[in-house]
């Protein structure tokens, strides 16, 4: 069944490995694509060839002043996504933004400030967040099925290249392991527990200066915890549990993706195998999110409203300064 009517035209902003997992899951599910911008036009041909989008931009500035063009998915590397964003919201779209959603606070602040006074969608594209098994997750929560949710326990560890002139190495690029993977787990703690009331973290870095791994404890006034990890040099099984006093909830590897989870009772016993296939990659269901949102008139949704998004983002600048870690967009905030 299709997720959209087809009516809202999404342009693709960036031609990437993301741009193009995007732009597969809206075509394979009824949407619209009906542009990409790239700052090579022989980029943007190509992609535009490769997925059957018919119109292709040699400029960023083209795509969103395109008047056949409704919403812009940003997909470019962060450093870049508070400019871009900027630009196709200044030109009356509506933006879907990869995340991280911004280098820092301060950035996602101005681009939620901006959609909010111009009545526009800023949606993160933390596409875990609209699967389906996270929205039954949440129910199994929300119906006191575990209990008091007393802990939450999320990893993501992958081996990524190892060539310090790697995007994901160069602290220009906004490198490390906590914008790239760490989000995850962060988010996922966001979900299920809200803002953190104290957060402790600890990294080791790379060569380069940025953090090879990073781990944070996350405190909340009512006792809960999470404890978040990522690494970009080693793998694991990227599991997460959601521990209740009456049973805990097992998501299985990789938990971010569109996967089974096993919800057990306080004894270990079974109470529920959650098992759904997904059409595609899923990141089709970010995309309807806010197609709903802009059919409804709305620009904040309950799953991943900006104000969350903005928290989400100042919890990773805490851990920077807790390990030290600093990009060039956080002194352009204090210039």
């Amino acid at each position: 069944m299709s997720l959209s009517d087809g009516k809202i035209r999404w342009g693709i902003l960036g031609t990437g490995f993301i741009a193009g997992l995007q732009t597969q899951d809206l075509l394979e599910n009824g949407f619209t694509v009906q542009a990409v911008g790239s700052r090579s036009l022989d980029s943007s041909k190509a992609f535009a060839g490769q997925h059957g989008i018919p119109l292709a931009h040699g400029s960023y500035e083209e795509l969103v002043a395109d008047p056949d063009v409704d919403v812009i998915y940003v997909a470019t590397p962060h450093p870049f996504h508070h400019a871009n964003a900027l630009l196709a919201l200044n030109a009356g779209k509506h933006v879907l933004v990869e995340k991280s959603f911004t280098m820092n606070a301060r950035e996602a602040r101005e681009v939620t400030a901006a959609a909010a006074a111009k009545g526009l969608v800023a949606l993160e594209a933390m596409w875990t967040r609209f699967l389906p098994h996270m929205v039954r997750l949440r129910e199994v929560i929300q119906a006191g099925t575990i209990g008091q949710v007393r802990k939450v326990v999320a990893s993501h560890n992958q081996s990524l290249p190892k060539d310090p002139a790697h995007r994901l190495n160069d602290p220009g690029l906004g490198g490390g392991a906590l914008l790239d993977l760490g989000i995850y787990p962060i988010s996922f703690a966001f979900d299920i527990l809200g803002t953190p009331s104290r957060i402790h973290a600890s990294a080791s870095m790379t060569a380069t200066g940025v953090d090879r791994q990073t781990a944070a404890i996350f405190e909340y006034d009512d006792g809960a915890q999470a404890l978040v990890d990522c690494e970009l040099d080693a793998a694991s099984a990227n599991r997460a549990l959601v521990i209740g006093t009456d049973g805990w909830i097992d998501v299985e590897h990789t938990w971010y993706n569109p996967v089974p989870f096993t919800v057990h009772a306080v004894d270990g016993s079974v109470v529920e195998r959650y098992e759904q296939p997904v059409n595609s990659r899923g990141m089709q269901y970010q995309a309807a999110e806010l197609e709903r949102l802009v059919a409804a008139g709305e620009t904040a949704g309950t799953i991943l409203p900006p104000d969350e998004t903005v928290a989400i983002m100042a919890a990773m600048d805490e851990i920077r300064r807790q390990i030290g870690l600093s990009y060039e967009a956080d002194e352009a905030g204090t210039a």
